[in-house]
């Protein structure tokens, strides 16, 4: 009798089991797709990264996803830990942009473009920069497809039309065509379609493009319901300048106003006093202490539409020195694929144009990894207090915790300037960031063209 009784209460904690876990998977998120391979636990904390874009079709010689996992070493000896690669799916023919078309025009959401390899080749590419501590995000669009996209012929109703009754193109834009984001069925498609590569590829987040012109309501959907999916940390990059994308759940905006200050300080001898205002306006309003803009001297846009950074900085040393105010005022840096080496040509992205990296400049890749190295160890200006010094010609700037400040000189001129040491700063025991050695300031410093000076205490 006992062991019947057993047998009957051994039975019912087992369906109580059953019915407590099926009433906690319930809760649970289920995936729509198999993950692949293991999950990355390496991701850096958002004001830790330091974002490398990669244009697949210029990188390397073979124009493809085998050509970044060659160089994968390259970038993270760099000091890189977050790659962003620009759009990896098929490219629209129809209304095509010219060339091998654009890579924002978007074919299929689920597809790797053959011209780039296929779905194995970028699971192995996620694998091997995991590997290496480096997080993989990829470039997602979604305010428009290509014009040969399935969803076209499939779900008309997901496109928005004109008075015609006919799908309209965004503007400026006429190889794509238009979505229609009040469609609850398209969005529900789209946020499928993202969660697509975050499971079969193991992926770690999105760069957005176009992302103030998506509704914010979307954006705050698919965050939130991607990252309860995965349940793990993923980054989110805004192509935009909204505050509001922080508010939808993105880690970072982009920082387009402090670019186009930068330009002009150097291209119309404005005064460095101007990047100050850049700053306070970028970060004007509902931001907080945690939040970082992510800042650029190139992208694969203005590389394009406005100059190489050697074009638009007055050289490699004007180019370093722009990086260095970029990547340190209170900003996560974001490099362009040859930048680093002083890469002088224009990079297209509608055709195979690789880059020559035997010309590169190896002196200047030696100095982009002591700035970056030096970011990558200074608590403070990922996560510091910022407060500007700056003249007319020298971005002078502070970056403070309550454990390290750091003050950044910056000569954006071609002309030796001198520079007037505020009070609050001479009496400070500072060492040279990179060498570690005293660096005691006096009351007056003199900055050779471009040249810049990092001191810490």
């Amino acid at each position: 009798m006992k062991y019947y009784i057993n047998i009957f209460f051994a039975l019912l904690f087992s369906l109580g089991l059953v019915s407590c876990n099926a009433s906690d998977n319930a809760s649970k998120p289920v995936p729509a797709y198999p993950q692949y391979g293991t999950r990355f636990d390496k991701m850096p904390k958002k004001e830790n990264a330091v974002i490398y874009q990669v244009n697949i079709r210029a990188f390397s010689a073979a124009g493809n996803l085998k050509g970044v996992q060659d160089k994968l070493t390259y970038i993270q000896e760099l000091g890189v830990n977050v790659i962003y690669l620009m759009p990896v799916y098929p490219v629209g023919v129809l209304k095509s942009a010219g060339g091998l078309g654009s890579p924002y025009a978007v074919k299929d959401y689920k597809a790797v473009n053959p011209e780039f390899g296929t779905l194995a080749d970028l699971q192995v590419l996620v694998e091997e920069a995991h590997k290496k501590n480096m997080a993989v995000i990829l470039d997602w669009v979604a305010n428009h497809t290509s014009w040969d996209n399935a969803w076209i012929t499939d779900h008309p109703d997901w496109y928005q039309k004109g008075t015609d009754g006919k799908i309209i193109s965004p503007p400026s834009f006429n190889d794509v065509a238009q979505l229609d984001f009040s469609n609850t069925e398209m969005r529900k498609a789209m946020i499928d379609a993202m969660s697509y590569w975050i499971y079969t590829a193991n992926v770690d987040g999105f760069r957005c493009d176009y992302a103030d012109n998506v509704p914010q309501n979307f954006w705050s959907d698919a965050i939130t319901q991607l990252r309860s999916f995965k349940q793990t940390n993923l980054l989110f990059l805004a192509e935009g300048k909204n505050v509001a994308n922080f508010n939808a759940g993105f880690d970072y905006t982009f920082g387009f106003n402090f670019y186009g200050a930068l330009k002009d300080v150097f291209s119309k001898s404005l005064s460095a006093t101007s990047l100050q205002d850049a700053n306070a306006l970028e970060y004007a309003n509902n931001y907080n202490d945690s939040q970082r803009i992510v800042r650029y001297i190139t992208n694969h846009d203005v590389n394009l539409s406005d100059g190489t950074p050697l074009e638009l900085f007055n050289g490699k040393k004007g180019s370093i020195a722009a990086f260095v105010v970029a990547a340190y005022m209170k900003s996560v840096p974001m490099i362009y694929n040859g930048q680093e080496q002083g890469y002088a040509t224009r990079i297209p992205f509608f055709t195979h144009t690789p880059i020559n990296w035997a010309t590169g400049d190896l002196d200047m890749l030696a100095e982009y990894k002591k700035i970056i190295a030096f970011r990558n160890s200074s608590i403070a200006l990922k996560t510091g207090t910022y407060k500007g010094f700056s003249s007319d010609a020298v971005s002078a700037f502070t970056m403070e915790t309550d454990t390290e400040k750091v003050l950044v000189l910056v000569n954006l001129t071609n002309t030796t300037t001198k520079y007037i040491v505020p009070a609050p700063l001479k009496s400070i025991a500072w060492k040279n960031g990179f060498s570690n050695t005293d660096a005691p300031l006096s009351s007056e410093v003199s900055l050779q063209p471009y040249q810049y000076l990092i001191l810490k205490n």
